[in-house]
C-alpha cells in the first residue's frame, strides 16, 4: 500500500557515488572507534604524567615510540584522548539528532497532515525557533547552568529541531493526498496507521538527509561550546576542549592543536559528504 521511499535506481547511484563512499567510510570508521574505544586505547586517557609533558608524536624529532601522537600539557597520551574524543563527538551527534528529530518530525508530520489550526501552530513554533539564535542561547544556558555532558545534548536537541520540522511538514503535505494514502483510508485504517505506516516511511529518506546535516552541526556546536569552556567539562577529552587547552602551546608544540582540529574536520566532512550524496541522489531541497 505504501509508496517506495527510495527507488532502486537512486539507491544504486548512491552506492556508486564517491562522496557517499568516502563519507560512509569516515563515519563508519569513527563509529567503530567510538564503540571499541575502551579496548583499543593504548593508555588511560585520563592518566597524568607530569614528567612526560608535551612529548612530540613518535614520527617527529624528539618523539617517543610509546606515544604515537605525543602527549598533552599534563602528560596524557594524546592518541588515547583522541580516540575517546571520537566517542564523545559521535554520542553527542547521535543523541542530539534523536532528540531534535523526535521533536521536529512529530511537529512537522502533524502540521503537514492535519493542516488548519494545527499547521498554524506548527508554523508559529518553527518561526519562533528560527528567530532565536541557537549559538547564543546555547552559550547562555551553559553559562547559567554550568557545563555537563547531558546539558550539551539537551540544549542542542532542543535547538536543532526546526529543519526536521520544515522538511517533515513540506513532504507530508506533498504525499497526504496521494493514491496509496487514499487507499489506506478506504481500507478503514486508523490515523495512527496512516501516519506511521504510510506517511513516515515515505518521508524517511528526506529526514535521513536532515539527520546527517544536523549531526555535523551538533558536533561542531559541541566543539565550539567546549572550546569556550561551556561544553563538555574536563577532564573528558572533547576535541573542542582539547583545542582550547592546546591554544597556549600551539606555537611551540603545534601537534596539540593540529591533531584534534584535523580529527574534527575529517569527521564533520565525512558526515556532510553522506548528507550531500543523499541530497544529490534525491534532488532534495533543504533550504530554510
Amino acid at each position: 500500500m505504501s509508496g517506495v521511499a527510495m527507488p532502486a535506481g537512486r539507491g544504486a547511484r548512491l552506492l556508486r557515488s564517491p562522496g557517499f563512499a568516502v563519507g560512509a567510510a569516515i563515519v563508519g570508521f569513527a563509529a567503530i572507534v567510538a564503540l571499541l574505544a575502551p579496548w583499543i586505547v593504548p593508555y588511560d586517557p585520563f592518566a597524568i604524567d607530569l614528567d612526560r609533558r608535551l612529548v612530540p608524536p613518535s614520527f617527529m624529532e624528539g618523539g617517543d615510540p610509546r606515544n604515537f601522537l605525543g602527549t598533552d600539557q599534563l602528560g596524557r597520551d594524546y592518541f588515547s584522548r583522541l580516540i575517546y574524543g571520537t566517542r564523545i563527538s559521535m554520542v553527542i551527534g547521535v543523541l542530539t539528532v534523536i532528540t531534535s528529530g523526535l521533536i521536529g518530525i512529530t511537529l512537522g508530520i502533524l502540521g503537514g497532515f492535519y493542516g488548519g489550526k494545527v499547521d498554524d501552530a506548527v508554523v508559529f513554533a518553527i518561526t519562533t525557533r528560527l528567530s532565536i539564535p541557537a549559538v547564543l542561547v546555547a552559550l547562555a544556558v551553559a553559562a547559567l547552568r554550568g557545563s555537563s555532558f547531558m546539558l550539551v545534548v539537551l540544549v542542542l536537541g532542543l535547538l536543532l529541531w526546526d529543519r526536521f520540522a520544515v522538511v517533515a511538514r513540506s513532504t507530508t503535505m506533498q504525499i497526504r493526498n496521494l493514491d496509496y494514502v487514499a487507499a489506506a483510508w478506504c481500507a478503514g485504517v486508523s490515523r495512527w496507521w496512516v501516519l506511521t505506516r504510510e506517511v513516515l516511511p515515505n518521508i524517511a529518506t528526506h529526514l535521513a538527509v536532515v539527520a546527517t546535516l544536523e549531526m555535523a552541526l551538533a558536533i561542531l556546536l559541541e566543539a565550539a561550546l567546549s572550546f569556550l569552556g561551556l561544553g563538555v567539562p574536563p577532564p573528558l577529552p572533547s576535541w573542542g576542549l582539547m583545542i582550547s587547552e592546546a591554544k597556549e602551546y600551539m606555537f611551540f608544540s603545534p601537534w596539540v592543536i593540529i591533531v584534534p582540529g584535523a580529527a574534527l574536520f575529517v569527521l564533520v566532512m565525512g558526515v556532510n559528504l553522506l548528507g550531500d550524496a543523499l541530497r544529490d541522489m534525491m534532488g532534495t531541497d533543504l533550504s530554510r
